[in-house]
């Protein structure tokens, strides 16, 4: 299959052309506010079994849904709470992700088989022009491969999904740089399952105190598994902020670091500063950029310098965890992918 073809998401034929391919069971990479999607009609099993195998995802991971208007919840959801309607009424459009109640016309592909769909609005206008025109709701996980490094730019998709990908929409680097927000308001409290550039003190402004997320086997939203985000290059997060770091003799090491350190060993054969003032905003925005330009240096080591796990540092560091964190053996599915049924299998690598 040749690579994708990159247009100029700024055009509006570029947008016609991207619709087209979705209603027609394609695939199309392109930007949100947050990171690159790699999108799919949403009410087309074939269409996401096809970004399943693109990515080459596990069935047991979930989709997010996107949608441009709140009409469209009607055909998708059962139920919307009022906890979820002033959720809804301050951050969307935005990089909130809502978990709700789905309706039997949402394909068990897309959920991983549960009762529950991931869903959202893009505050980004290229997105929102898509799934206008396409007429059809988007499940979009991000546009790369799976475990790998979020896409924040045209040329990320291409790289990393060129042959796999029917159309990429060029719209520039995204503004936010990580992931949405997962808020699921199921339970006796809410709870955030994936921390993102909308805080845990805003969501409370909003709803009030939410509960404490509790690890499971099974998958509820994307971004969950232990190793995500990953380089190819192994990382280490250094204890604190000013922790000294040590690099090995004859070692091709790289430094991650969130503001300008104070110091840095001469040794480092590449430093990526994500914010000079260490504004945390910026630094979100350059945090996936930054860690594929020293995973393309072939390098043998990354260190990080952490920054605090407080507002959107949270975010930043659940990232960076994920990426550092050693392999682990995935669940292993026991049934057809259709069942969506999961169990743990410690012995597989």
């Amino acid at each position: 299959m040749a690579a994708a073809h990159v247009i100029p998401a700024s055009n509006p034929e570029s947008i016609r052309r991207a619709a087209e391919v979705i209603r027609n069971g394609g695939l199309v990479a392109f930007p949100t506010e947050t990171v690159y999607g790699l999108g799919c009609n949403a009410l087309n099993p074939e269409a996401v079994a096809g970004v399943f195998e693109a990515k080459q995802r596990p069935h047991f991971d979930p989709l997010i849904v996107h949608i441009a208007t709140r009409t469209s919840l009607n055909r998708l959801v059962e139920t919307i709470s009022v906890g979820d309607h002033r959720l809804m009424d301050a951050f969307w459009p935005g990089p909130l992700t809502l978990v709700l109640q789905k309706r039997e016309e949402v394909p068990d592909i897309v959920t991983a088989g549960l009762p529950t769909l991931a869903i959202r609005m893009p505050a980004h206008p290229v997105a929102r022009a898509l799934i206008r025109e396409a007429g059809v709701p988007i499940a979009a996980p991000s546009a790369n491969p799976f475990g790998y490094v979020s896409p924040t730019c045209a040329r990320h998709v291409l790289d990393g999904l060129g042959e796999q990908v029917d159309l990429i929409l060029d719209g520039g680097p995204c503004p936010i740089g990580v992931e949405s927000t997962i808020v699921s308001m199921f339970g006796t409290r809410p709870e955030i399952l994936r921390p993102g550039s909308i805080t845990l003190a805003e969501i409370q402004k909003v709803i009030g105190p939410l509960g404490h997320t509790t690890a499971g086997q099974t998958t509820v939203v994307p971004g969950q598994h232990p190793r995500h985000y990953a380089t190819r290059t192994p990382v280490t997060i250094l204890a604190t902020q000013g922790a000294a770091h040590t690099i090995q003799e004859h070692e091709r090491a790289g430094l991650l670091a969130l503001s300008t350190p104070g110091h840095v060993d001469e040794r480092f054969h590449a430093v990526e500063v994500l914010s000079a003032s260490g504004d945390l905003r910026e630094a979100a925005r350059n945090l996936f950029a930054a860690l594929r330009r020293l995973d393309a240096l072939g390098l043998d080591h990354l260190y990080v310098v952490p920054c605090e796990d407080q507002g959107l540092g949270l975010a930043i560091m659940d990232r960076l965890r994920r990426c550092a964190a050693p392999l682990a053996p995935l669940p292993r599915l026991t049934t057809s992918p259709a069942s969506i049924h999961i169990t743990s299998n410690s012995s597989e690598q």
